[in-house]
């Protein structure tokens, strides 16, 4: 256990470590461009003898310079396994482990959106993790959030972390524009249409849009439907939402857009799944949102920080956010090192100074007792969203079960056809009957 080091020990291997964090930092935007596959079939050997495992995850820099430095270490534990790995921001990363996939090469060791789990379980993708449950320990994971990576009884994901969704803003400018900081939801928080105020008046003092128009992301809208007390999904996985509902959404939207209150089309359309592309991260905009953990990416960017207000909540302040599993972890069904792979999960999750070194890049621990270990040690941004989530706790509703498959290819539907409502090529209920027709063809599929 690392309690048990002794400051002589770990103080270099600490040091060695930092440097090593700015080395890869240093190479992040690099290697962030492409995601790539490092290594020969599953279950190959380097020269010198080792197992390879390929690991891949999406991130941001941070997150990047991190995870690697966590490799490292287990490297250094496991001195018989070579971890090779790769990352992407996430439009590309989704798109080239589809790919992977559907090729029968998907990496060893994966990083997983909730939105995934359903697609590559039921597809044969992943393994069954009950296979390696004498290496993958789980016994300190709050079941609640365990059980969002089950399917048909069978674990084929284990959550990395605890995350919610969060309006990401600039408060040097909100300051400079009058505007006081948006309340915390333990102090009841804000609505939608104060938060459409928000980004009026900032428009209005400052000439520049108070935020990314938030209607192209079905993140969003799923916050927006259930503060209403509906669900983007039944639980027989059809839509839990009509034409009529998205329409409202669509015009409330496209409404603030059309004020020049939110990002224009050709700045919205240019997202693609990292911070540097937002209108905030390009300076563009004001706020954003996101999820808690990729926020830190905007640091990098915004010379006087950021801050994190809760997400808009229905008229009645009914929330709509809530907490989920901020990422997931599997394993390839056809690795050839499963235990090794297994052991790697196991050691991003339950070991300290692994703990340590990610910090709340990918949410606040998964594991309870690191994750109450560590909350008095956490610095900077990690203990931003350590405290942004406090002030959540006991505010949220449950979170909803693990969506189907076909939202996957859903979310690049829904914004496409926004696009088509921003470019004004199409009414928002026009866009949303193309959508509505969509999805219900894509679920039964």
């Amino acid at each position: 256990m690392p309690g048990n080091r002794t400051t002589a020990s770990w103080w270099p291997r600490k040091q060695c470590r930092m440097r090593r964090r700015k080395a890869a930092l240093a190479a992040g935007l690099a290697l962030g461009a492409v995601l790539t596959a490092c290594s020969g079939p599953d279950g190959s050997t380097s020269a010198g003898g080792k197992v390879v495992l390929r690991y891949t995850w999406w991130g941001n820099p941070d997150r990047a310079a991190r995870t690697q430095e966590a490799v490292d270490l287990f490297e250094e534990k496991h001195p018989d396994v070579d971890v090779q790995t790769s990352f992407a921001g996430y439009d590309a990363y989704k798109q080239k482990l589809a790919t992977q996939a559907a090729g029968g090469d998907a990496p060893d060791v994966m990083q997983l959106d909730y939105r995934m789990i359903d697609q590559y379980a039921s597809g044969g993708v992943l393994l069954d993790l009950g296979e390696q449950q004498a290496t993958l320990k789980t016994g300190e994971f709050d079941p609640g959030l365990l059980a969002t990576g089950k399917l048909n009884g069978k674990q084929y994901a284990v959550p990395q972390g605890r995350g919610t969704e969060t309006v990401v803003y600039d408060p040097t400018r909100w300051k400079e524009a009058g505007l006081e900081p948006p309340a915390d939801a333990s102090d009841g928080g804000w609505t939608w249409d104060q938060w459409a105020d928000a980004m009026r008046v900032l428009k209005e003092r400052t000439g520049t849009p108070g935020g990314t128009d938030p209607g192209q992301s079905e993140d969003a809208f799923e916050v927006w439907l259930r503060g209403q007390g509906k669900s983007l999904y039944t639980e027989t996985h059809e839509l839990g939402f009509t034409v009529d509902d998205l329409t409202r959404w669509w015009t409330f939207t496209d409404g603030l857009r059309r004020e020049g209150a939110v990002s224009p089309a050709e700045q919205t359309t240019q997202l693609d799944g990292t911070v540097e592309n937002t209108p905030l991260g390009r300076g563009k905009a004001f706020s954003d949102m996101n999820w808690d953990a990729p926020a830190s990416g905007y640091l990098a960017l915004i010379p006087d920080g950021i801050a994190l207000a809760p997400m808009p909540s229905g008229a009645d302040g009914t929330p709509g956010q809530y907490f989920k599993p901020s990422m997931f972890m599997g394993i390839a069904a056809d690795t050839g090192s499963p235990e090794q792979a297994a052991q790697l999960i196991d050691f991003m999750l339950n070991d300290r100074e692994a703990a340590e070194i990610l910090g709340a890049t990918r949410g606040i621990p998964v594991n309870e007792s690191i994750r109450e270990e560590l909350a008095p040690e956490l610095k900077d941004f990690d203990k931003t969203i350590y405290a942004y989530q406090a002030t959540l706790e006991g505010q949220l509703n449950t979170p909803p079960q693990a969506p189907p498959s076909g939202d996957s290819a859903l979310q690049t539907t829904f914004q496409r056809d926004y696009d088509q409502v921003s470019y004004e090529r199409m009414s928002p209920r026009e866009a949303a009957q193309d959508y509505v027709t969509e999805a219900k063809a894509e679920l039964r599929s």
